[in-house]
């Protein structure tokens, strides 16, 4: 039999991918696996928790902050289903059906943290170029509406995606790529012709990740052109601190993000073990470094955690 139809598709597992090379150390590779999702749960959790109890933190930049420490917990729960079980219980086996749902949620996620960090730019443009009308500009109201804009785009441009991959018939060949269910990887094992799957990801890619990357450049276009514009070097430096920590985060994002999409679309005879390993640092690095660059960057924070561990 050369593919399985679509009425025997929802009994079909996929087979996950170890680290190619460090099979025969598959339990210790669990102890890092392990560490990296605790410390993203005490760290993303540690923020919102402070955000929500003082007081002072009760401004546009926390909110987003919350909303960014929200997204990287999404991102590593996506990722949890298969990856811990893989690790922990040597558990390769996922059916169709999670294996969908799965990469829904993480495709779903790592769209709505690019959302958040493009409206984290526009927050710091705001808070640089008109101070005295920055909380006038970015009121709660304009601040939830941002958040629920990224969640309804984030959500509606992935909903096709489980449902286009569910209709292809799908090869004996089940091996995926990772130790969790990507779009691209799913749809390489489909026995048809995927080209418009491959536009709709695409497409995706594009007017998502790719019209987020260029309004973040444009925002901190206009942030350094503002700047300049400041007399005091004193004030240049202060304004510039502000955008430290966001920039940390836009980076840690983006330049794995940028470099496994080159891989994926024009690197075909590239290592399996450098893309997994930056499939790896795209999805499970952000949420662990994020709380940790805005603990270090950000002085609020850093005093309300020293009062927090003092008691």
């Amino acid at each position: 039999m050369a593919f399985l139809n679509n009425r025997n598709a929802s009994s079909f597992i996929f087979i996950l991918m170890d680290l190619p090379g460090l099979e025969a150390a598959h339990c210790w590779t669990a102890i890092p696996i392990c560490s990296i999702y605790v410390v993203s749960l005490l760290g993303n959790i540690t923020i919102m928790c402070i955000v929500k109890s003082e007081p002072a933190l009760h401004q546009p930049m926390y909110y987003f902050l919350s909303m960014l420490a929200v997204t990287d917990l999404g991102l590593s729960a996506s990722t949890l289903p298969t990856m811990l079980p893989f690790y922990m219980l040597g558990l390769r086996q996922v059916a169709v059906d999670m294996c969908l749902a799965q990469l829904f949620f993480i495709h779903t996620f790592s769209i709505m943290e690019s959302s958040v960090l493009l409206t984290m730019a526009v927050d710091r443009f705001v808070a640089i170029s008109n101070p005295l009308r920055y909380s006038t500009i970015l009121t709660s109201s304009r601040v939830a509406s941002l958040g629920l804009a990224s969640v309804v785009r984030s959500v509606g441009l992935h909903i096709p995606a489980p449902i286009m991959l569910k209709r292809l018939p799908y090869c004996q060949n089940r091996l995926l790529s990772h130790s969790y269910c990507l779009h691209p990887d799913v749809m390489k094992l489909a026995c048809v012709d995927t080209h418009v799957n491959s536009a709709y990801g695409l497409f995706v890619v594009l007017s998502t990740l790719g019209v987020d990357s260029v309004l973040i450049i444009l925002s901190y276009g206009l942030i350094l052109q503002t700047v300049l514009s400041i007399a005091s070097n004193a004030e240049r430096l202060k304004a510039l601190k502000t955008c430290v920590s966001h920039g940390c985060a836009v980076l840690l994002f983006y330049t794995s993000m940028i470099g496994l999409s080159m891989i994926q679309r024009f690197g075909k005879g590239a290592s399996p073990s450098g893309r997994v390993l930056l499939s790896y640092l795209h999805f499970l690095t952000p949420p662990v470094l994020n709380p940790v660059v805005y603990t270090i960057k950000t002085k609020q924070i850093q005093l309300r955690m020293r009062h927090c561990f003092s008691l």
